[in-house]
C-alpha cells in the first residue's frame, strides 16, 4: 500500500525551505562493510535487528555507502547491485528512508575506516601503469584514494574519462533501483574526493604521513594538475609561476608558523604568487565538483530525490591567519576571505544540498595551542549557505554518545541569526555499532533523536 509523502517529507525531497521549528529528522550512518565483497549483506540478521530498533527510536532513515570499488570491481560498465539490492529491500520493510553515497573513494586509512574496499581493480591497474593519475605531494608521495581531479576530463580509465566513469555509474544506480528512488531513497550525496568529501587528500593519516593538527600539504604535483597550472600561470602573464606549487610551505605535520608561505606576518599565502595559486588550487576543485553535480543533476532530475555533497569540518589551526589545513585541502578560506561561499554558490547552482561535518565539537574541547573553532567554522558555514540560499544537512565528525555532544548537535542544528531562524534539513548520525545500542548510549541517543524530531519550538 503506497502511502502519500506527509507535507515534511514533499518539502525535504523537494528541498523547500522548511518552516522553523519542525524539527531535524536524523539518518544513521550504517557500517562502511555492510555489503561484503561478495556482494552480500553483512550480518543479515543482526542489521535487521538493528533496523528495527532504529525504527522504534523514530530515526528517519540510514546513510549507506555505495561502493564504485564493489560494484563496478571486475570490468567496465559491469555492475553488480547484489548486495545492495538486498539491502535497500530491507531498508525499505522497516519503513526508513536511505541517503544513498555514490562513494567513488577507496576505504581504508581515515578516521573511523573499519575496513578496506579498494578502487575497482580495472581503475587501480590504469593508475599502477600511470601514477599520475593519483594526487601527489611535492615529494612524490603518491595517494591512491581517490583519482587526480587533474585528469576529469581526459580518456584515462579504458577509454573514458573519470567523470564519465561517475556519471555511468550514477545513472546505472538510478535504472536499477527506480522503483525506490523518491521513495525510500530520498537522497543522493554525490562522492567529490576521499572521504566522499569535496576535498584534496592533504591529511592522509594512512601510515602516519599525516596527524592532527598539522597543517597538511598541497596535492598538486601529479602531471596533470602541473600542466594545468602552467597553462593558468601563461593566461595570467607569469609563465615563471607555474612550474611548481608553493615550496616553502612545510610539511605535513608542521603548524603555520613553522612556515614561510602559511605564517601570520608576510607569508607567501598573501603575496601576488600565492593569491594567483591558491585561487587557481581551489577553482580546480569548485570545477571538479560541478562537472560531477552537471551530470548527478541531469541523472536524477525529476526523480524525487535531493542531491548533496559533503564538505570537511576542516577546524584547526582556523583561529590563524592563513588558516592553513583549510587552504591545503582546497578551501581558500582565510582571515581576509570567505572561501565557503563560492562552494555555496556551486551548489546553489545545482539545487544541491551542504553537508557538512564536526557539527558535534565545541572550541573549548579541542586542543587551545591548535586554535580549533569548530563552533566559529560551523557558523561561517551556516551564514554561507544562508546567503546562498542552500539548505544545510550536518553530521558528527567522531562518534559521540554523550549528552554534551547531543545537546551541541541540537544548538548547531538551529541555527539563529540576527532572529532569523533556520533549521539544518536533516542530520547525520555516525555511526550504527555494538557501542550505540549499549543501553546507556541507546537511552541517551533515543531521547536526542525526539528532541531533534520536536525542534527548537515544541517547548
Amino acid at each position: 500500500m503506497e502511502t502519500e509523502a506527509t507535507p515534511a517529507e514533499r518539502e525535504y525531497k523537494e528541498g523547500g525551505a522548511k518552516a522553523t521549528g519542525k524539527g531535524v529528522p536524523v539518518y544513521v550512518m550504517i557500517p562502511l562493510d555492510s555489503v561484503t565483497m561478495g556482494n552480500g549483506v553483512n550480518t543479515w540478521e543482526k542489521m535487521k535487528e538493528r533496523m528495527q530498533k532504529l525504527k522504534s527510536a523514530g530515526v528517519e532513515g540510514v546513510m549507506m555507502d555505495v561502493w564504485w570499488g564493489l560494484v563496478e570491481r571486475e570490468a567496465p560498465g559491469t555492475y553488480n547491485w547484489g548486495g545492495y539490492a538486498e539491502l535497500l529491500e530491507m531498508v525499505k520493510q522497516h519503513g526508513l528512508k536511505v541517503q544513498a553515497v555514490m562513494s567513488f573513494h577507496k576505504c581504508g586509512g581515515n578516521v573511523g575506516d573499519s575496513c578496506t574496499i579498494p578502487l575497482p581493480n580495472w581503475v587501480v591497474e590504469e593508475i599502477n601503469k600511470d601514477p599520475d593519475l593519483a594526487y601527489t605531494d611535492q615529494w612524490g608521495r603518491r595517494n591512491y584514494e581517490y583519482v587526480s581531479l587533474g585528469s576529469d576530463t581526459l580518456l584515462v580509465l579504458k577509454g573514458r574519462t573519470p567523470v564519465q566513469c561517475y556519471a555511468d555509474f550514477m545513472r546505472a544506480f538510478r535504472d536499477n533501483f527506480k522503483h525506490l528512488l523518491g521513495d525510500t531513497i530520498v537522497e543522493i550525496q554525490v562522492g567529490m574526493g576521499p572521504s566522499g568529501e569535496l576535498r584534496y587528500p592533504s591529511y592522509p593519516e594512512q601510515n602516519g604521513t599525516w596527524k592532527f593538527p598539522g597543517i597538511g600539504a598541497f596535492q598538486c604535483y601529479d602531471k596533470y594538475m602541473l600542466s594545468s597550472l602552467k597553462a593558468a600561470a601563461e593566461a595570467a602573464g607569469k609563465p615563471k609561476w607555474g612550474s611548481t606549487g608553493p615550496t616553502d610551505a612545510g610539511h605535513y605535520n608542521n603548524w603555520p608558523e613553522d612556515t614561510q608561505f602559511f605564517r601570520r606576518e608576510g607569508g607567501g599565502w598573501t603575496s601576488p604568487y600565492g593569491e594567483f595559486f591558491l585561487n587557481w588550487y581551489s577553482q580546480m576543485l569548485l570545477d571538479h565538483g560541478e562537472r560531477i553535480l552537471s551530470s548527478a543533476k541531469s541523472i536524477f532530475q525529476d526523480m524525487g530525490v535531493k542531491i548533496s555533497v559533503k564538505v570537511s569540518g576542516i577546524h584547526w589551526h582556523y583561529g590563524t591567519r592563513s588558516h592553513a589545513p583549510e587552504l591545503t585541502a582546497g578551501y581558500y578560506n582565510t582571515r581576509f576571505r570567505d572561501g565557503y561561499i563560492p562552494i555555496a554558490q556551486m551548489l546553489a547552482r545545482h539545487g544541491a544540498i551542504l553537508n557538512f561535518t564536526c557539527i558535534e565539537m565545541r572550541d573549548h574541547e579541542q586542543p587551545q595551542d591548535a586554535r580549533c573553532a569548530p563552533e566559529k567554522l560551523v557558523r561561517q558555514l551556516a551564514l554561507a549557505t544562508r546567503k546562498a540560499q542552500v539548505p544545510l544537512a550536518g553530521e558528527n565528525a567522531l562518534p559521540r554518545y554523550d549528552e554534551t555532544a547531543h545537546e551541541q548537535i541540537l544548538r548547531a542544528s538551529s541555527l539563529n541569526f540576527d532572529g532569523e531562524e533556520r533549521e539544518m534539513c536533516a542530520f547525520t548520525y555516525l555511526r550504527m555499532n555494538p557501542d550505540l545500542f549499549q543501553a546507556d548510549n541507546w537511552r541517551r541517543f533515543v531521547a536526542f533523536v525526539k528532541k531533534m524530531k520536536e525542534g527548537k519550538n515544541a517547548h
